[in-house]
């Protein structure tokens, strides 16, 4: 049985500890704030799962700081993703080292130092960014690697949904002012919020061979709004080291969402749609130009977080030593997130130096 230490006890840290226990792994979950703690036990949990599971162990996030633990989740907004991870790492060392999206805000605030970090004490790191996971992704990355869409033309990627959601399943909030998902500057936004598109395209540009984006062209759309300050809309076009072009839409306004990521190639093309109905996702294919074929995956949303559980497990047991959550992939699009805002503030097309690692001064 492995020890659970999760930090953050909002919707993710709820999925997560959800996801672990169905391990039955050893789970504390903890927060600073005792209403937090108290809105999982009594309201949270239960409405999602049935009933509270006792044991969970509950915690205040300071008291656990020191506790050696397996695996660490690291769920609390973005803008304090660097401190408790680096704190966490001058405590002890996890097996597993896993941080919910985006890993902080476009800064790229001690982005390297953390990556230092990791690398020194040799720590298994990952970012939350699932839906790479996904068996929808699966079936479409196989299809991919049968070679028969012929030569990559282009990648388009999509995550464009109206944030009410996300509030739904936070209700104690009013509005974005009440969180990080309010200020672009602290994850939220479009851009932050929402990178899983912008994680999904860099996926699958590496599934083809493609490499990683080195020019970004970028336009947003951003909101001064009852004290908050957040892009509401992203459009970016972006060139890989192959030189291949593509593009992603990224909003939190689209109502009913539109989430996919779609490989055009030569002589057809995959694509996987996210939440596409009822019943779960879809993957649509078409090889040799034939005609389009639409296979759905039966998911539930506490299926997004056992696929994470799962994958963890398998690096756990060394059944795999690869994974498209690695701590560089999420790093690679916290650089992406930053060369957007670059970009848009600059109003050209901006460059990134992938030698001189994830700092501000590599994107230009």
């Amino acid at each position: 049985m492995y020890k659970v230490n999760i930090f953050g006890a909002g919707s993710i840290g709820n999925h997560l500890a959800h996801a672990f226990r169905g391990k039955n792994w050893d789970v504390t979950l903890s927060d600073i704030d005792p209403k937090a703690l108290e809105r999982t036990k009594n309201d949270i949990y239960k409405s999602r799962y049935g009933a509270w599971d006792e044991k969970i162990r509950l915690a205040d996030s300071r008291e656990i700081m020191n506790d050696p633990a397996d695996i660490v989740f690291i769920g609390t907004p973005p803008h304090t993703h660097m401190q408790i991870a680096l704190s966490v790492l001058k405590n002890f060392t996890p097996k597993i080292l896993l941080i919910e999206k985006p890993l902080c805000g476009p800064d790229l605030n001690q982005c390297q130092e953390l990556y230092e970090a990791i690398k020194s004490q040799k720590v298994t790191a990952l970012v939350g960014y699932n839906h790479t996971l996904a068996k929808s992704a699966v079936q479409m990355e196989e299809f991919i690697k049968k070679g028969t869409i012929g030569s990559i033309e282009t990648i388009s990627c999509r995550t464009r949904e109206h944030w009410g959601g996300i509030f739904k399943a936070h209700p104690w909030l009013n509005g974005p002012q009440d969180t990080y998902l309010g200020f672009y500057e602290k994850g939220g936004g479009a851009t932050g919020e929402h990178s899983h598109g912008i994680n999904l395209w860099q996926h699958f540009s590496h599934i083809v061979g493609q490499g990683k984006i080195i020019e970004v062209n970028a336009t947003l759309d951003i909101q001064k709004n009852g004290g908050s300050l957040y892009d509401k809309l992203g459009i970016a076009s972006f060139r890989t080291e192959k030189g291949i072009v593509g593009d992603l839409i990224q909003d939190v306004v689209t109502n009913p969402p539109e989430k996919l990521a779609r490989v055009q190639g030569s002589d057809g093309f995959a694509e996987m749609r996210i939440n596409y109905n009822s019943e779960g996702d879809a993957v649509i294919t078409s090889d040799k130009n034939t005609v389009p074929i639409v296979t759905i995956i039966p998911k539930k949303r506490p299926d997004d977080f056992k696929c994470e559980a799962d994958h963890i497990e398998e690096l756990l047991a060394s059944k795999t030593s690869a994974s498209p959550i690695s701590i560089e992939r999420g790093l690679d699009t916290m650089m992406i997130i930053a060369a957007i805002f670059k970009s848009h503030a600059s109003k050209r097309t901006v460059e990134i130096d992938w030698t001189k690692g994830y700092v501000p001064e590599a994107i230009k």
